[in-house]
């Protein structure tokens, strides 16, 4: 039995509908209301092919699991035992450059290589003649399938200053990084199959060192995450005739209820199917298949929006913001020229762990690593708390105050406004006929979050 019943908290205001099928209980989503909020329910990520659980009631759950050590210790501008440092010796010998701006190079210890040594020597000349993806196994055994993986891994550092992280950066500091991204990009992609740019920023998500910088692993194959994009994007784009992040943006555009901010080329939003809690997603507004098509204008616009959005992050706790971050884009061309992938859509991704302060983080454990990914706060309710956030950072700007935890209030006191307002009927306004601004001049409301607890 399918009906419709239109809900609404204000008349003065859109008519919002859901759409129940009462055999199997799911629920089509036109428009979020408040009325969310009171149920569990799934989200369906069309990326990936999975499913989220939400669970927004669970947020009046008390807290009493692990707290995390404080992430904002002072880091000092340079250390001269730090291997990443300018002027300093790594682990293998070599000295480091006294570099001023950013620095790369071939990973010490890197997890893939281009050759290898073995005392198989029927083995290594095939390896070392660039055969990829060389199968140990002849019989292709299906419980027991083995490919050598060869590649390449470069690190590159942001700033020769370790205490500067992206969000204190200047914009010209952060086009330069995403300058040297695209020119390592079209070094690596001449010679593999995928080039995988991310950013570990945090000891709590493993980085074993504070100096700012990043990682580019290039490999002959295709890791899982690429493989199921790659197909989850190429089945909307043969059945749609459209590149599905295209598709997602403009809905996003005209919903606005997950943008966190917005410009000519780039949208920052929580994705509708969000399951770390502040994650996000930065997509042009654009058709850009890869990272290295991007426009000067489009590198600067991009610089911009991602300061603006690690600003939020940091501001949102008072806290250098750990997290995960990376760019998927289509397989290197060079080495597919007969393929089209018309059906990408560039994209970076991310994923910070931080919960409800800068010492509790959401655990994947249990159900999430059994079954399937689950949250409780509703991406609407993240959205609005980043969009809520100054757009000075807080470092730099002296009388504005901030909680650290949002267990109570988080005000945005002065120092260059917060990124819109939401109203008590839980729709987005600023005044601005309906854009959602990203100059961080409009006027701050005080955001008050009640009793929110750890997912798990």
């Amino acid at each position: 039995m399918l009906y419709s019943n239109p809900v609404s908290r204000d008349q003065s205001v859109d008519v919002y509908k859901i759409f129940i099928v009462l055999h199997d209980r799911t629920v089509r989503y036109v428009r979020f209301t408040n009325i969310i909020e009171d149920f569990a329910h799934n989200r369906y990520n069309p990326l990936t092919d999975q499913w989220v659980l939400v669970s927004p009631h669970r947020l009046q759950r008390p807290w009493s699991g692990q707290n995390e050590t404080e992430s904002d210790v002072e880091v000092a501008e340079h250390d001269p035992n730090n291997p990443l440092c300018p002027g300093v010796r790594r682990g293998n010998g070599e000295m480091n450059p006294i570099y001023s701006s950013t620095f790369t190079f071939d990973n010490d210890f890197p997890a893939l290589r281009e050759t290898y040594e073995s005392k198989n020597n029927d083995l290594l000349l095939q390896l070392n003649q660039n055969i990829p993806n060389y199968e140990l196994d002849k019989h292709e055994d299906p419980l027991f399938r083995l490919n050598i993986a060869r590649g390449k891994c470069r690190v590159m550092c942001f700033h020769p200053k370790s205490n500067i992280s992206l969000p204190l950066m200047s914009k010209s500091e952060i086009v330069t990084v995403i300058d040297e991204w695209i020119l390592e990009y079209n070094r690596l992609a001449s010679h593999w199959k995928w080039v995988q740019i991310f950013e570990n920023k945090g000891a709590i998500m493993g980085c074993s060192n504070p100096h700012p910088h990043c990682q580019i692993w290039a490999s002959d194959y295709l890791p899982n995450e690429a493989r199921t994009e790659d197909r989850t994007q190429r089945d909307y784009y043969q059945k749609y005739g459209r590149p599905m992040l295209l598709d997602y943006v403009e809905r996003e555009i005209k919903l606005k209820d997950r943008i966190v901010d917005l410009n000519d080329h780039w949208i920052t939003l929580i994705p509708f199917w969000a399951f770390w809690p502040f994650e996000t997603m930065i997509i042009p507004r654009r058709h850009i298949k890869r990272i290295a098509e991007l426009t000067d204008k489009e590198r600067e616009s991009l610089a911009t929006i991602m300061k603006q959005l690690l600003i939020r992050y940091d501001n949102l706790f008072k806290v250098s913001f750990p997290y995960s971050m990376g760019w998927h884009g289509a397989p290197t061309a060079e080495l597919h020229m007969n393929e089209d992938y018309s059906h990408w859509q560039l994209h970076a991704s991310y994923y910070p762990p931080l919960l409800r302060s800068a010492t509790i983080k959401k655990f994947m454990v249990g159900y999430e690593l059994l079954a399937q990914v689950q949250r409780d706060l509703t991406a609407e309710k993240a959205a609005e708390y980043l969009r809520e956030m100054p757009l000075v950072h807080y470092k730099e700007n002296n009388y504005f105050h901030i909680s650290s935890s949002l267990d109570g209030n988080v005000n945005g006191n002065g120092g260059g406004g917060g990124g819109g307002g939401v109203s008590s009927d839980g729709r987005y306004h600023d005044g601005t006929n309906g854009e959602i601004p990203n100059d961080g001049q409009s006027r701050t409301k005080r955001l008050t979050i009640k009793n929110q607890t750890s997912e798990d």
